[in-house]
């Protein structure tokens, strides 16, 4: 007996040892050895598995899409007339209610009693509130970083739009939602924009340098690159300050902004930020897409295959990848099935706040080209929806990575440019 117990311990130290050296590379493969009844081996078997590697890519962005909300709080959409008394009860006590005028309904934020873990708190609410949706209040990730390098240019000079009309846009009214905005910085002042906030009551609003580099690539003056100086920008604030210091863009704040952007009928939405998907965006969404607006995303600069980034990967929003000068992608971009469309994204001159400019990188940065020429298609009747503005954009695609649409570039490379007149 101790002979046998000594026989099948050594051939299962012998299995373990074979998987743990077997598993390497993009397939995990495992050999096991089989014996009889005896414990004598009488072969291997092996077996492979796919992986698939989850983590980051070395210097990509911290965000974790999974853990990003506001602790301790619910959304919910579109509750019934006598919500707050029902829920009172339970200790939920209602922090904001705010009207969608554009989209339809009203979005409640509900503080969850003390003690009470979210998901806990989103079954109890789900119970005396059915059929209403309820989630976190997610928070979104800008979509840009810093970058080292000396081969730069402004953002016309990036997709080789030098020769535009400095008053080119005309007409245009573009929509972002994004951080704050420096209206007195010199490649946006005398420029047309409509600026809002869309923080939490009494929140302090999040520094103003994503945002003030967006706008400058959307309208700002032609010495600073901007790609339409002569359209209308509606920015929309969405990022404040959290009880840590931390600079965050909420749900909540998304909803409003797009809200406010329907009633101002724009011609296409830039939406340089990425979180994780959320049921009460998701629905408001598609009442957005009901109006046809046209939303442009950034898919992010976490470096992930494994997750998705939304709003870009919404199916009728059209989702923009960054790449290099030499068509490469951009090293800390997020893939996937969604990926639209592929722009310059790499090492452009962007505006910040105090009348400076700073080279950055990221998907934030490759989104306005991609909005621009949306807001045109739009503006000419070209484009009713996302979905044949997606048709009419691959048509002016030049295919990058793989024979067709990939993972990594999307269709491509748009190579449409505005044509300006005036």
């Amino acid at each position: 007996m101790l002979r046998f117990l000594q026989t099948n311990l050594i051939v299962l130290l012998g299995v373990s040892l074979l998987i743990s050296l077997s598993v390497q590379g993009a397939h995990a493969q495992s050999k096991v050895l089989t014996y009889d009844k005896q414990g004598r081996v009488t072969g291997v078997q092996e077996f492979k598995q796919k992986t698939t590697n989850t983590a980051p890519k070395p210097g990509a962005s911290s965000f974790d899409p999974d853990t990003a909300f506001e602790q301790g709080v619910l959304i919910a959409f579109d509750p019934p007339e006598d919500f707050e008394r029902k829920i009172r009860s339970k200790g939920f006590q209602v922090l904001q209610n705010i009207k969608l005028g554009s989209v339809g309904g009203q979005l409640a934020r509900i503080k969850v009693p003390r003690g009470m873990s979210l998901k806990e708190a989103s079954r109890v609410l789900s119970r005396l509130l059915p059929g209403t949706l309820i989630d976190a209040n997610t928070y979104f990730d800008p979509s840009a970083m810093g970058y080292l390098n000396r081969q730069t240019a402004n953002p016309r000079a990036k997709a080789g739009w030098e020769k535009l009309s400095p008053t080119c846009g005309k007409g245009l009214r573009i929509g972002q939602i994004d951080a704050g905005v420096d209206l007195n910085h010199p490649a946006l002042k005398g420029q047309n924009i409509k600026y809002r906030t869309f923080t939490s009551p009494g929140a302090q609003p999040a520094p103003a340098g994503h945002g003030t580099a967006v706008a400058a690539m959307l309208v700002g003056t032609p010495a600073w690159g901007g790609l339409q100086p002569g359209a209308t920008l509606f920015a929309a604030n969405m990022f404040e300050l959290n009880s840590t210091g931390k600079a965050v863009g909420s749900a909540i704040g998304l909803l409003r902004a797009v809200d406010w952007m329907i009633g101002q009928k724009v011609h296409a939405v830039n939406v340089s930020l990425a979180g994780s998907d959320n049921k009460v965006v998701r629905k408001a969404f598609d009442l957005a897409k009901k109006h046809n607006l046209i939303l442009v995303a950034s898919v992010g600069n976490w470096g992930r295959s494994d997750k998705p980034a939304f709003p870009a990967a919404y199916q009728h929003v059209l989702a923009v990848t960054a790449i290099k000068e030499d068509d490469r992608i951009y090293d800390h971009a997020n893939t996937g099935s969604y990926v639209d469309f592929s722009a310059p994204g790499v090492a452009v001159f962007t505006a910040v706040p105090g009348g400076r400019g700073k080279i950055q990188s990221g998907t934030s940065y490759a989104a306005p080209y991609v909005t621009v020429m949306a807001a045109i298609l739009n503006q000419g009747g070209k484009t009713p929806n996302v979905r044949t503005l997606r048709k009419i954009l691959r048509g002016a695609s030049k295919d990058l990575g793989k024979p067709g649409k990939d993972n990594v570039f999307g269709y491509g490379k748009i190579k449409a440019r505005p044509v300006c007149k005036s």
